[in-house]
């Protein structure tokens, strides 16, 4: 009746409690209850599997305080902790004793004896004896010690995971007891209503069951998705291991002669002199990767889920009278958004750069394979793009269905409020929120953080020349926006806090402008110091070297860093309810369902248009100053500022949340006033993360074509794609049609 009978079966099951209907509580002609009266409550069940008391006052038998709600128990987190502690202690402890004692320079190792190396190794020499009349940064020393580009990775990675484990520590102080319980003087909660004459004991139970049944909801979605992904992961895994192994030592000047007799006769044996043995370590190694890319996806998504729906309701308890309780529920709600920006960004580039430190220590210690070690890592890419496809395109079906579903249930057969405690597609409607906005988006935005991080490590696999440091610079780029987005967070939280309802959009806007801003100084740095001062990577078409600097390479990540907030602030102008498209499309309603829809659909061509013109004007400059690494390098640009993005993306849906449970609480009107104005805010940065997942997937396919190219010329000693790639020709032709048909 009030959840509706599927999510208080749910709650039967969890809590051992059951339905108990009020005597007056029949459905009358139209089928709704009496509004605003509380139709069921939670009564104690007289035996397991006995029947259910019946009553005739729709009051609460056995009173019981609700209980503690905790993402984690107490003895995992105190595990945590000393986990973490121990982590940064031996991390402090390698960096002292070995990072200062590296004597690995940007010369290379035996063997490379090159003019031009032999004389880096002098120029260094001579540089830290005092003789050299260069700057310290021309020489890149700076790549050991404690500012070596590992170092700065592994320290932003952990400030990351601890900002998020702090944040979450914020959420955790707002108690429901403590907000609904009267302060001194006062004889009501201020979240009720004047004619509200329940007891905070009866509002505190009503929000944890709601509470409980949205939990319950988005995790079993969730584990029922990871449970299809992990059997997706496991059985691709090795169909990644057996590709990787069959097409590594392939001779393509007679594998279409004898393909099938190659595929009988490839395991580990000649077939007349078509290849030799697999490469069993970069398939290994391959596939590793991608189960680590996966696996990371899926439990930065968990998290994120698990934050949101423990932070619902907090933001519902906080939404008090007065700029106090703008404030209380602001933040709540960023902070749980942070908890998810921050804890994904941290754990993807403390799992991909370890997974690439293990590669080069155990396997690939020598640089002249560390071309090799960046194509072991794109698994990670893929790992984490495939649990995207699960995450976004299963997660979406499922919001959709449950959000349009309670719609016509509600608005249209009942003409009932949205999120009315009488319509039990109200919980589907929020849980739809949890598993398609947070986990979905995220696992979006993460796989394309991982792409394109990938796809720049292997079209710039020549910078290993330069040493570890210079290879690493796409990952330095994502290691400085951390910074960045932690030092912008507190713009909203203490420095310009939300005191009305007009702060709220502003506030956010102004976390993607500032982000972008400082950003632009701080990779220019990040470029001059890890970079050498000039250094060629190989073009993607032909054999000409392409000579770089510094500062191409800044140009390209800037490019990608502005035209990510140009889009942002166009999608925002197209879906803000404070500008005139959204009013005018709100105004064509006025004429009729047919006008509307019209009127929204020439909107959404019409809004792609400038975005469009942004990612040509980026691929064309990128790819003209730094050939395809500067397309690769673009799209990590538009990333760079991913903790920021997604903090305002998540916290979208947690205000949504907040509104439902409102509602379904049958709180103060205020208080829903206060979460709309929020959600409202919320479907703008929802729109925008959309539009910062679709511009740089954009980037990331041209750069991940890019990598593909680049290893096909490696792999084949330029027999392939020498010239690039013939557009002209059927096959290249027949199936671009069919890829753009795909979407």
């Amino acid at each position: 009746e009030t959840l509706g009978t599927g999510s208080l079966e749910i709650l039967r099951k969890r809590r051992g409690t059951a339905i108990q209907s009020s005597s007056d509580s029949s459905w009358n002609n139209t089928g709704i209850g009496r509004m605003g009266e509380p139709i069921a409550r939670l009564g104690p069940l007289r035996e397991r599997g006995g029947s259910v008391p019946s009553s005739s006052a729709s009051t609460i038998r056995e009173r019981r305080p609700p209980r503690s709600i905790r993402l984690l128990p107490r003895s995992t987190l105190r595990r945590l902790v000393r986990f973490s502690a121990v982590a940064v202690a031996c991390y402090l402890f390698y960096a002292f004793v070995f990072l200062r004692k590296s004597t690995d320079s940007v010369v290379g190792t035996e063997g490379w004896d090159s003019e031009a190396t032999v004389a880096k190794a002098d120029l260094l020499d001579a540089n830290r004896s005092g003789r050299s009349p260069l700057p310290q940064l021309a020489i890149n020393q700076h790549v050991e010690g404690w500012l070596s580009a590992g170092s700065l990775i592994i320290t932003s990675g952990l400030v990351a995971l601890i900002w998020a484990a702090l944040n979450f520590s914020f959420v955790k102080k707002v108690t429901i007891a403590g907000a609904i319980t009267p302060g001194p003087g006062e004889t009501a909660s201020v979240l009720l209503g004047v004619d509200d004459h329940r007891s905070p004991d009866e509002i505190i139970l009503r929000l944890t069951e709601i509470y409980e049944a949205i939990y319950v909801g988005a995790e079993s979605f969730l584990s029922a998705e990871y449970r299809v992904c992990t059997q997706f992961v496991i059985c691709f895994t090795v169909l990644v291991f057996v590709l990787v192994g069959l097409g590594t030592e392939w001779d393509y000047t007679r594998a279409s002669l004898h393909t099938i007799r190659y595929l009988l006769y490839g395991f580990g044996i000649r077939a007349g002199g078509l290849g030799t043995e697999w490469d069993y370590t970069r398939a290994s190694l391959t596939a590793i990767s991608y189960a680590l890319g996966a696996l990371t996806s899926m439990a930065s998504g968990y998290l994120g889920m698990k934050v949101a729906v423990y932070s619902n309701v907090r933001t519902t308890v906080s939404a008090t009278p007065g700029p106090k309780g703008w404030t209380d529920c602001f933040n709540v709600a960023f902070r749980a958004g942070a908890v998810m920006g921050f804890a994904l960004c941290g754990l993807g580039l403390l799992v991909l750069y370890a997974t690439m430190a293990a590669f080069k220590v155990f396997v690939y210690h020598d640089v002249k394979d560390w071309d090799t070690l960046t194509e072991c890592m794109t698994g990670y890419g893929l790992g984490g793009s495939c649990i995207a496809m699960f995450g976004r395109v299963g997660g979406g079906i499922y919001t959709k269905a449950a959000d349009v579903g309670a719609d016509l249930v509600g608005k249209v057969v009942h003409g009932i409020p949205e999120d009315d405690p009488r319509n039990p597609a109200t919980i589907a409607d929020n849980v739809g929120d949890n598993v398609g906005d947070v986990a979905g988006m995220g696992a979006d935005l993460f796989g394309s953080f991982a792409e394109s991080t990938c796809a720049a490590l292997v079209i710039g696999s020549s910078l290993k020349e330069y040493g570890w440091s210079a290879l690493l610079y796409p990952l330095v780029v994502s290691s400085v926006g951390i910074f960045v987005c932690l030092a912008v967070s507190f713009l909203a939280t203490h420095i310009i806090p939300v005191r009305k309802e007009t702060d709220v959009e502003i506030a956010l806007k102004v976390q993607l402008i500032v982000s972008t801003v400082l950003m632009l100084p701080a990779v220019y740095f990040a470029s001059v110091y890890y970079l050498p001062e000039t250094f060629q990577i190989k073009a993607a078409v032909g054999n000409e070297m392409i000579e770089l600097h510094p500062w191409s390479a800044f140009v390209c990540v800037g490019a990608g860093a502005v035209g990510g907030l140009i889009i942002g602030l166009i999608t925002e102008y197209y879906t803000s309810h404070s500008y005139a498209p959204v009013r005018e499309l709100a105004d064509s309603c006025k004429t009729g369902a047919a006008t509307n829809m019209i009127y929204g659909i020439a909107l959404g061509y019409k809004s792609a248009v400038i975005p469009v013109f942004v990612l040509a004007l980026i691929v064309y400059g990128s790819f003209t100053l730094c050939d395809l690494y500067g397309v690769a390098l673009a799209a990590i640009g538009m990333l760079s500022n991913l903790a920021t993005g997604l903090t305002i993306d998540v916290y979208g849906p947690v205000c949504d949340n907040a509104g439902g449970i409102a509602e379904m609480a049958e709180l103060d009107p205020m208080v829903r006033e206060k979460t709309d104005a929020l959600d409202a805010a919320g479907n703008t940065t929802a729109a925008i993360g959309k539009g910062f997942a679709i511009g740089s997937a954009a980037l990331v396919s041209l750069a991940l074509f890019g990598a593909f190219v680049t290893r096909i010329r490696v792999s084949s000693n330029d027999e392939i794609f020498l010239a690039g790639v013939n557009m002209l020709e059927p096959i290249t032709f027949a199936f671009l049609l069919i890829g753009g048909m795909i979407p």
